[in-house]
């Protein structure tokens, strides 16, 4: 079956430069747009019909017949060919700069006397280079003809020239399933390359090593280049034979002479010198790699190209199918289904069907026993507790999606009727009242936390903003696994210590789409990187007063409130700590170096930053600045949720975002947060929280306020594994107040401010917390999720109990340390 040119120009295309080929796909809909433009004319004035055809006075007239009858799709054609011209020139540009300091730091070589005179050649092989480049210009601008030299130039692979739908570069249709990287032979483990190095004084072999992955980038990106006109030059061919043949028109030749031949990209001459730099480079390559031999270097660099054209063809196809599953809403499972024959028919269920079946019987069998068993006083907090353990176990089990037990949620809360009224009386609500508290709670002002986080994440990444400061970032961290992990959960944590742990990790998903993207179906770094950035953002909600509303509760709980250095003092170290402590637990676990080495080279992004982009970028640091003096500005905006909405207005009022770019927002994410948001309000309007919480109040009396922070750190980590951290603090935290004013020596300060601290390293399930919540709804390009609630429980809890044996330890002496 033959590929259709359209997703063949996909399938070839460089990925981080699909937005700069011919819009093949769009320009084919505009030739059937104008054919039916035209049919209809016919049809509308046929008495013009004889004046319309083509006589054989008509080219003697003034006007260029071919310019004015096709005129909207050779402006079309001429607004993708200016677009591909001044890429081209930018990227060209750029590429010869890098190769320039490439040469210079590779004369800067202390070489071998053998190949001295290699360097001297291929010196004044650039130099000739720039001079020819500097003569073929003048001859083009004097209207002369450029002298092709291309006789000159050794073997290659393949040209530029012809009409073959494929690009110059391609050289295998293999397509894989694993990382290149992974497989890859380094290359001072081939023989060549040893040979050469031990020829090179041993003072220079790590600048040698440095300057053949220079070379080997700058080749595959020359050469990505080369194919780059290719591509555009058979899609202009095969576009404008469509366009002649459904309008019936000659267009194809003389657009061709007329706009695309004498077009920079595809003049002779700019091929000429774009072959020339890329034989530079595989004399380069020879020098340092092997031993001066050009063939085998040529052989060597094809290796590393066909490799780069693989992974890049992995990605590509990838997004191909999460594109189609976005359509289509196609799901792949690999699980077989078996027939179950019945007197209804056939059955065909799974294996995993069938536990989840199973699983769902002993969870409904486990909350009809606990609505019937009288551990609590009154009937609401009887009910408050079947409807929590039900519902965890329906989290912990998966056995329908997490949202849909969200919304079972509040439905329960209603109908069971666990909800009492506020007023001191705490007489039990009917269901028209509780409706109205449920409901009323759960559309709260951290739900237009996390939609004006959508919103930035989502502004961030249409317009590319993320996508460069994720480039820029992961340059800089290097691509190994293990460092590209440790970084991102800093910044995770540095995010969510001015922007809140709710906004953070949505930010922070969007900047690692890049790497996501490119990883093997099958990598464990994926999962890894996701669950890192989720327990960084958790350990990220105790870093200042303002990145939870747990720490809110605190200050409130306070006499005096801490100041902000108090408060960094305790609180950045604990979090460098935390995330060291979770990183090496990630690397035991996930090993993920084990499976992906390396993940493929990100070069920090060079496009010029548009108006938009700074109308963004403006937006976001403004809506941060607010979010960090919230509470300062309380009396104005009230909460943080309200601020919110200043992104949600700016980018969605200005058009920047779209009603489609509104309807993909993770709803699922938003229903989890609210149906935590009910269980919270439930537990705590039921009076289930106050009374577990009394009764520890009561057993913790004579402890010194070592072991009330220990105590009180464990009951804090359960309860707000399974509820609302925000909730937990707003119940628990008042009661370690009046625990730590009661004691021999009064410690409330310490008790409360370690207490709020749990709060936020409570991270075991996939519900504790809105990191988790958003991490666990990642999924892959072909709809499978990258984290299971397994995963989260390997993970999340002993991470949890690491985090909080550090608060209880090192914590409190630092929290004693300054006197609290």
């Amino acid at each position: 079956m033959k590929m259709k040119f359209s997703h063949q120009i996909q399938f070839n295309a460089v990925p981080d430069w699909a937005d700069y080929y011919l819009p093949y796909s769009n320009l084919k809909k505009l030739i059937y747009s104008i054919e039916k433009e035209k049919v209809t004319k016919k049809d509308l004035t046929c008495s013009d019909l004889e004046d319309a055809v083509p006589t054989e006075r008509t080219a003697l007239i003034p006007e260029n017949p071919i310019e004015v009858d096709n005129q909207q799709f050779i402006e079309a054609l001429n607004k993708s060919l200016d677009k591909i011209v001044k890429f081209y020139a930018k990227k060209e540009t750029e590429l010869y700069d890098e190769m320039e300091e490439l040469i210079g730091d590779f004369e800067g070589l202390d070489k071998p006397e053998l190949l001295k005179a290699a360097t001297r050649r291929l010196s004044s092989g650039v130099a000739a280079a720039e001079h020819q480049g500097e003569s073929d210009d003048e001859d083009h601008h004097q209207g002369g003809q450029v002298r092709s030299n291309t006789n000159q130039l050794p073997r290659r692979e393949s040209t530029v020239e012809g009409d073959s739908f494929l690009p110059a570069n391609i050289i295998s249709k293999n397509v894989a399933e694993t990382d290149p990287e992974q497989n890859r032979v380094p290359l001072l483990q081939r023989t060549g390359s040893l040979k050469m190095v031990s020829a090179w004084p041993r003072e220079s072999i790590d600048d040698v090593v440095e300057l053949k992955k220079r070379t080997v980038d700058l080749f595959v990106l020359l050469s990505e280049l080369k194919s780059f006109v290719a591509l555009n030059t058979t899609a202009f061919a095969k576009i404008l034979k469509k366009y002649d043949k459904i309008t019936n028109n000659n267009l194809k030749r003389y657009y061709t002479s007329t706009h695309v031949g004498k077009a920079y990209p595809f003049l002779q001459a700019t091929k000429t010198r774009l072959n020339e730099r890329i034989q530079q480079t595989e004399r380069a390559y020879a020098i340092l790699a092997t031993d001066n031999n050009l063939d085998f270097a040529i052989e060597e660099l094809k290796t590393h190209l066909r490799e780069h054209i693989v992974w890049e063809r992995n990605t590509v196809w990838r997004d191909l199918i999460g594109q189609e599953r976005k359509t289509q809403t196609v799901g792949l499972s690999d699980a077989k289904p078996s027939s179950i024959y019945t007197p209804f028919g056939t059955v065909r269920v799974t294996r995993d069907q069938v536990l989840n079946y199973l699983f769902m019987i002993a969870c409904v069998a486990v909350f009809i026993v606990l609505l019937r068993v009288e551990i609590f006083d009154t009937v609401e907090q009887n009910r408050c507790l079947a409807i929590l353990v039900f519902a965890s176990m329906l989290w912990a089990g998966e056995v329908m999606p997490l949202f849909v037990t969200a919304l079972l949620v509040p439905f329960l809360i209603i109908t069971l009727r666990v909800m009492r009224s506020d007023d001191g009386n705490f007489t039990r609500l009917d269901a028209p009242a509780a409706t109205k508290r449920v409901f009323g709670a759960m559309f709260s002002p951290v739900i237009m936390l996390l939609l004006g986080g959508f919103a930035i994440a989502g502004a961030l990444s249409k317009f590319g903003i993320a996508k460069s400061m994720a480039t820029f970032v992961l340059s800089k961290a290097g691509t190994r696994p293990n460092k590209v992990l440790i970084v991102n959960m800093l910044v995770a944590t540095f995010a969510s210590m001015w922007i809140s742990n709710v906004a953070a990790p949505v930010l922070c998903f969007s900047l690692i789409q890049p790497i996501l993207r490119t990883l093997p179906v099958d990598s464990r770094f994926g999962p890894c990187l996701i669950i890192g950035i989720a327990l960084a953002s958790n350990l990220g909600g105790m870093a200042s007063p303002i990145s939870s509303p747990q720490n809110i509760i605190a200050i409130q709980n306070m006499d005096p409130a801490p100041s902000w250095g108090e408060w960094f003092i305790i609180s950045i170290p604990l979090c460098i700590m935390g995330n060291l402590i979770i990183w090496l637990w990630l690397l035991w676990n996930y090993n993920p170096e084990k499976q992906t080495p390396h993940i493929h080279t990100i070069r920090a992004s060079t496009d010029p930053i548009t108006g938009t982009q700074i109308y963004v970028i403006l937006v976001t640091l403004t809506t941060i600045a607010l979010w960090c003096l919230a509470h300062t500005y309380e009396s104005v905006f009230g909460d943080m949720g309200v601020i919110a909405i200043l992104p949600l207005i700016a980018f969605f009022g200005t058009g920047l975002l779209t009603k489609d770019d509104f309807n993909n927002f993770l709803w699922n994410v938003i229903m989890l947060a609210m149906g935590g948001i009910a269980l919270g309000k439930a537990v705590e309007s039921s009076g289930l929280l106050n009374t577990i919480a009394s009764k520890i109040e009561e057993l913790v009396v004579g402890f010194s306020a070592f072991e009330v922070l220990f105590v009180f750190s464990c009951l804090v980590l359960v309860i707000a594994t399974f509820i609302s951290h925000t909730v937990a603090a707003l119940i628990v935290l008042p009661i370690v107040a009046e625990v730590g004013s009661q004691l021999a020596d009064p410690q409330p300060r310490m008790l409360v401010m370690g207490t709020a601290f749990v709060c936020s390293a409570a991270m075991g399930l996939p519900v504790s917390g809105f990191p988790n919540m958003n991490a666990i709804s990642q999924e892959n390009e072909l709809g499978k999720p990258y984290l299971t609630t397994k995963d989260f429980i390997l993970n999340g809890v002993p991470s949890s109990i690491f985090a909080m044996l550090c608060i209880a330890t090192v914590g409190y002496g630092l929290m004693a340390l300054i006197g609290f």
